[in-house]
């Protein structure tokens, strides 16, 4: 058996503390400093040691008070860790969360809930189809020509005028379209960075930032992030203060990914300062922020961005149509590396969907389209985590985001999310363990469940087999 991570280690002693009544409920919890102080241990260490007594049910925060403790719920025990997949065929491109992947595409799946996308008939499908076709009429040599540098001049200006809305305000001639938002975060990460360099990300953070950081030789920092206010801007303070040089650090503000967290306005704020201070770039992945519950549009960093010093990207990748993979990059400053990057990278993106998207875009029915889908996307939700909750083992927590695909679970017990995936692919279900989302062990008995599917008698029998591989589990 392997041995527990420190954070966990410490947890586990005071759990035992709480327990025993030397730590009573209602008492104030050792402060963080004091932790470090006493164990010698670095902030993040202490940081997730109060997280993860959060997660057995014994700690509460309680605003400009401090932590304090709770009655003891049952606490999880140690998880078994699962054996890799693959030998070093990934080296490089990081090998565990290359290997789940690789894993995936060998079984023959029946439910995908590993996917962040909707279902294919929530999507405007017919709709960009006609305006394709029109687009083809009116120009049918359109498909013989190589696209713009930096994309559709009428998208881009849709673009810019919709992220007013989010009081945004972007400069049209400065939005470089990408291949999606995984080429606009490779770009930016490429225009500040150098091989060598460190940067910091949430964590737990989408795996497939961890592959692009591997990629491209970049040192990876991992800043505690939670499911109601996004990343410790106390940790991230600590850290951007020590002896480690942090080049740029990437966040999910709205709707992160896997925890479907919303940082609250004054943290956005205090953290495009805090990197300016320091400077940092903060590059700003805002994927997701449509797909939020509410028709008021959530905020952006770039927001308060008044040193130009956040890139923002984003993708139409989730909200829109998967398969045409547009997304966009607004780098300020770097405008012209990005525009010289993508140009050695890939070339201008094709104008085809380009065309169909802005067509599509500027009419009042996106806005409508909008509206219906994160209506829709809000009861399966509800019914996917009123389906897990009834399914799974008792002590299973479900978070409860505003918006989204994506529900982030915490298992029971001695649940391990790799011996989980595995046995799930067996019974043709995919979904994506927590030990890839962080380069720690710290979440290797979570796992991340999509809702992009409306929920059926398939769904609902998927969930119930995962319940009972669970319940087998113990």
């Amino acid at each position: 058996m392997n041995t527990p991570p420190l954070y966990r280690q410490l947890a586990n002693h005071y759990l035992d503390a709480i327990r025993s009544g030397t730590l009573k409920a209602g008492e104030r919890f050792p402060s963080i400093r004091l932790m470090m102080e006493k164990h010698a241990v670095s902030l993040s260490t202490a940081v997730q040691v109060c997280r993860q007594l959060e997660n057995y049910g014994v700690l509460e925060a309680r605003p400009r008070s401090g932590n304090f403790i709770r009655r003891p719920d049952t606490a999880p025990a140690a998880t078994p860790i699962a054996p890799p997949l693959d030998s070093g065929v990934y080296v490089g491109i990081h090998e565990l969360v290359s290997s789940v992947i690789k894993a995936s595409q060998r079984a023959n799946i029946k439910v995908n809930f590993a996917s962040a996308y909707c279902a294919p008939e929530l999507y405007p499908l017919k709709i960009l189809q006609d305006h394709m076709l029109k687009a083809l009429r009116h120009d049918p040599h359109l498909l013989g020509a190589p696209g713009s540098a930096c994309g559709n001049s009428a998208l881009r200006n849709i673009l810019a005028r919709r992220a007013l809305t989010a009081k945004t305000n972007l400069t049209a001639e400065r939005i470089v379209i990408t291949n999606g938002a995984t080429e606009a975060i490779n770009l930016a990460l490429r225009a500040v960075t150098q091989p060598g360099d460190t940067v910091a990300v949430e964590s737990p953070t989408f795996y497939g930032l961890l592959q692009i950081l591997e990629s491209l030789g970049l040192r990876v920092l991992e800043v505690p992030t939670t499911a109601h206010a996004g990343i410790n801007l106390f940790a991230l303070e600590q850290l951007l203060r020590g002896s480690v040089r942090i080049q740029a650090l990437i966040v999910i503000p709205n709707l992160q990914n896997p925890l479907g967290s919303i940082m609250p306005d004054a943290n956005k704020a205090r953290l495009v300062q805090l990197c300016a201070d320091h400077e940092t770039v903060l590059i700003e992945d805002d994927t997701y922020g449509d797909l939020v519950d509410s028709d008021q549009p959530l905020s952006t960093l770039k927001h308060w961005d008044v040193r130009d010093n956040v890139i923002y990207c984003a993708s139409l990748n989730k909200t829109l149509a998967p398969g045409i993979r547009l997304g966009w990059i607004s780098a300020g400053k770097w405008h012209e590396r990005v525009e010289m990057l993508k140009h050695t990278q890939s070339r201008g993106c094709e104008a085809l969907s380009q065309l169909a998207v802005s067509a599509l875009m500027k009419t009042p029915s996106y806005e409508r389209y909008l509206r219906r889908l994160r209506k829709t996307l809000t009861q399966q939700r509800q019914q996917m985590s009123a389906a897990i909750i009834r399914y799974f083992p008792q002590g299973t927590r479900v978070t409860s985001p505003q918006g989204g695909t994506l529900l982030w679970i915490e298992l029971p017990g001695q649940h391990s999310s790799m011996v989980f995936f595995h046995e799930a692919l067996k019974a043709g279900i995919q979904i994506s363990p927590g030990d890839i989302f962080s380069n720690d062990k710290r979440f290797n008995h979570f796992v991340r469940i999509g809702c992009g599917a409306p929920y059926s008698a398939k769904i609902d029998e998927a969930l119930a087999t995962l319940g009972r591989l669970l319940k087998n589990q113990s």
